[in-house]
């Protein structure tokens, strides 16, 4: 067992668990932190996505119980199935995009420099939304029709560029197309489900290749991590949105992005994928 990539997966386990669910894109830390711990490969950029289960293993268990509720009426219940069409209709387009572009993405996107322009693009985004009057016409997850599903699947769409953040287009859509702040963020967890468990699958198909018996500790490593960190930081983000918006996370796009920038054109970090 190699105890130093061991170490390597638990730290972007960690990375990808605190992430996942902020308007701070795990993808992007992903992204610079596998480039600076030298885990950058095809097997590291496949192993970057898996990771995401953990993460989303940590909103199911979270919301086990509405899960349930949703699932075990959803053959008679037209709240559940209505929530479970809102799903998928909001699934759909980062989906069909992914399948026709990803690949042409991941190519020419997925590296530091563009991450980072992406960070600091969406924190002044960020920014702006915050400064907007709100106007919540949508106050819960279970009062939001097909038609804004649709607009958030459309949003989070924007995700596919890394750096851009799919928590952070799914809730900052959802602000601007009149959901509050609870509900927006609420549906960002629910929608990260299907997403990201259908994006780990593809890969781990389409690579697999690429792995043997011997990366089950690796993969095992960042999972656990993902989960536990994951699952602290859901409970801390909707104890912290009853009282604070999200300007502080623009704030910190914009920072780290510009340091990053700073650092590629100075010479002070080889980010060696620019």
């Amino acid at each position: 067992m190699d105890l130093a990539l061991i170490a390597k997966a638990l730290v972007l386990g960690v990375v990808e668990g605190l992430t996942e669910f902020l308007p701070i894109s795990s993808t992007g830390h992903l992204i610079l932190a596998g480039d600076l711990l030298d885990f950058n490969d095809e097997k590291a950029k496949v192993f970057q996505i898996v990771i995401q289960c953990g993460a989303i293993l940590a909103v199911v268990w979270e919301y086990r119980v509405k899960l349930w509720s949703v699932i075990a009426r959803l053959p008679y219940e037209r709240g559940s199935q209505r929530f479970a069409l809102n799903l998928l209709i909001a699934f759909l387009p980062l989906a069909i995009l992914g399948l026709a572009f990803g690949s042409a993405i991941k190519a020419t996107l997925f590296k530091p420099v563009p991450v980072a322009i992406a960070f600091i693009v969406g924190g002044f985004i960020i920014l702006w939304a915050e400064r907007r009057q709100h106007r919540i016409t949508v106050e819960t997850v279970e009062n939001m029709g097909w038609r804004d599903a649709l607009k958030i699947g459309l949003a989070q769409a924007l995700a596919l560029i890394p750096g851009t953040s799919r928590a952070g287009a799914t809730i900052i859509g959802g602000l601007f197309f009149g959901l509050s702040r609870k509900a927006a963020t609420e549906f960002s967890f629910f929608l990260a489900v299907p997403v990201l468990f259908a994006a780990s699958a593809y890969e781990v198909v389409k690579h697999r290749a690429l792995f043997s018996a011997d990366d089950i500790g690796i993969f095992g490593a960042g999972f656990a991590a993902a989960f536990i960190s994951a699952f602290l930081c859901v409970r801390w983000l909707l104890r912290y949105i009853s009282r604070h918006d999200f300007t502080v996370f623009a704030w910190y796009r914009i920072a780290f992005g510009a340091i990053v920038l700073i650092t590629a054109y100075s010479g002070l970090v080889d980010w060696t994928a620019q």
